[in-house]
């Protein structure tokens, strides 16, 4: 039976995005959520008052958004608000210093003189280098299915003299730590900068040297709040959805994606019904998708060509306080004392740091209404490793809770937290594995480890099914609001194309 029909499996972010540009350009698509909600770890809490954004807190390069409601003619700023953070961070560190990263390079080279002197300079010469990384990125890398090196570009047409210099500025073959340390001196800036690894959930002792690209990506387009929160995106993506006629069913998983010939040809939901489809494109965790959906050839196709490694889980505390700690920004990192210690724990050891970095959101400050009068809406993420067998969190966090806390009180300067706490609830890397369908809890999906090939992730188009398609921050170009956007919008124009051209073959 022909259908023109495609399935989206899994309304996250990268879900959403291919689900509208899919629908912008005439297809006729289903999109199913297992969950009772879109938006996936974008979620919400509220309770007594307050409200929380459950996942991402922080927006960055939002022109991927606004090129994801263009396909639709729409104008992201009549859609909702967003409010440019600046300074974009506040940076807490053990020896009790503070130091603030602001957007403007100038402006900030000059504060990090005063702040560690000679620092100034380094920090310009890192921000070239990620200038031009990003530049390579932009032309290489993203917008298109990528999964490997030769993907990025047509060796026999590219080879000329300036490709050969983008593939050197790549410094294939060194960390993002030893870049950023070759050029900053100073400890403390080196531990700030080495944080722009942490968006994507990897050890910057462990990550290759194009991702000091995302620097670049956040001084240039700046970092934005959404007034309502990370939480208004889906839900702008969502009423879009349904104005161009998604069929969107909630509380529906997916059983299985059947094929035959090699190509996919439905997908079966967890009732039972079957769905015929042109094409899939899987939102869930793209291991997960081989493993629980695809399985047999396809899958074993899969697990040999690379051997994925999950990125990091975290523990997530919800704190809905009565008063507000007014030396906080609205983004705010709490730093390890000995970040190669913090890293060694998460990455090699994969145990939780014993004295762990904190990344603070307290949104009060620039939308009130979060909490009560006076009150903080305060969301804490700690990094901590993906789950391993002998990992359970129902004993391990009250003492990883007391960790945290001692932390906070003794380098953010909150001694009193408790005394204001007035709800308080916790997500744990079983609680993200069990909610969100990712593989063994990890936030960002596939770690980018590997000094040669660790930016690469499945690639949007998959190799081992025909008309497969992924999405998400477990497929190119990887985790983060934008990446992960950029992923859904990729994997649908890559759709598009392949049914348009006649590249993908007709169900029969």
């Amino acid at each position: 039976m022909r259908t023109d029909r495609v399935a989206v499996i899994g309304g996250g972010l990268g879900g959403l995005a291919s689900a509208v540009v899919l629908a912008a350009r005439g297809h006729k698509v289903t999109l199913l959520e297992r969950n009772p909600w879109l938006g996936g770890k974008a979620a919400v809490l509220e309770e007594d008052g307050f409200r929380f954004d459950m996942g991402p807190t922080i927006l960055t390069v939002p022109r991927v958004l606004r090129r994801i409601f263009a396909e639709a003619g729409r104008d992201i700023d009549q859609e909702m608000k967003l409010v440019r953070l600046d300074p974009q961070w506040r940076c807490f560190f053990e020896d009790g210093s503070v130091l603030d990263l602001s957007e403007n390079v100038e402006a900030m080279a000059g504060t990090l003189d005063r702040f560690a002197p000679g620092s100034g300079e380094g920090y310009r010469r890192f921000q070239q280098l990620s200038e031009r990384l990003h530049g390579i990125s932009e032309r290489f890398f993203f917008w298109k299915s990528v999964e490997d090196l030769m993907d990025t570009m047509d060796m026999r047409r590219s080879m000329n003299l300036s490709t050969m210099s983008d593939v050197l500025a790549l410094r294939m073959g060194t960390t993002v730590a030893g870049t950023i340390r070759g050029r900053v001196p100073d400890a403390r800036v080196a531990q700030m900068l080495d944080h722009f690894t942490q968006y994507v959930g990897s050890s910057p002792y462990g990550s290759p040297a194009v991702l000091c690209a995302i620097a670049h990506m956040q001084t240039s387009e700046g970092v934005w709040y959404p007034m309502g929160g990370t939480r208004a995106v889906p839900e702008a993506l969502e009423r879009l959805a349904a104005d161009l006629g998604v069929d969107i069913r909630l509380s529906t998983g997916v059983r299985q994606v059947h094929a035959e010939g090699g190509r996919a040809v439905a997908v079966e939901t967890d009732r039972g019904e079957r769905i015929p489809v042109s094409a899939v494109v899987s939102n869930m965790d793209a291991v997960r998708t081989y493993r629980e959906l695809v399985g047999g050839a396809p899958a074993k196709r899969f697990g040999k060509r690379r051997q994925y490694e999950p990125a990091c889980s975290g523990v997530v505390f919800y704190l809905g306080l009565d008063r507000g700690y007014d030396h906080l920004l609205h983004h705010d990192f709490v730093f390890s004392r000995d970040p190669e210690e913090e890293f060694d724990w998460i990455y090699r050891k994969g145990e939780p740091a014993p004295d762990p970095s904190c990344y603070i959101a307290a949104p009060a400050r620039t939308e009130p209404g979060v909490a009560p009068d006076g009150g903080e809406a305060l969301y804490v993420l700690v990094h901590t490793p993906y789950l391993r067998p002998h990992h359970d969190w129902s004993k391990m966090l009250p003492e990883y809770r007391k960790t945290v806390f001692d932390k906070l009180k003794r380098t953010a300067g909150m001694k009193d937290l408790e005394d204001r706490i007035r709800v308080e609830r916790v997500l744990t890397p079983q609680d993200i594995h069990d909610r969100y369908n990712v593989l063994n809890g990890a936030i960002y999906g596939l770690a980018s480890h590997g000094r040669f090939m660790g930016a690469f992730k499945p690639g949007n188009r998959s190799r081992e099914l025909e008309g497969l398609y992924l999405a998400g921050g477990a497929a190119h170009p990887g985790p983060g609001m934008p990446m992960v956007l950029m992923s859904g919008w990729i994997a649908a124009d890559t759709l598009d194309q392949d049914l348009k051209s006649g590249a993908l073959r007709e169900v029969a």
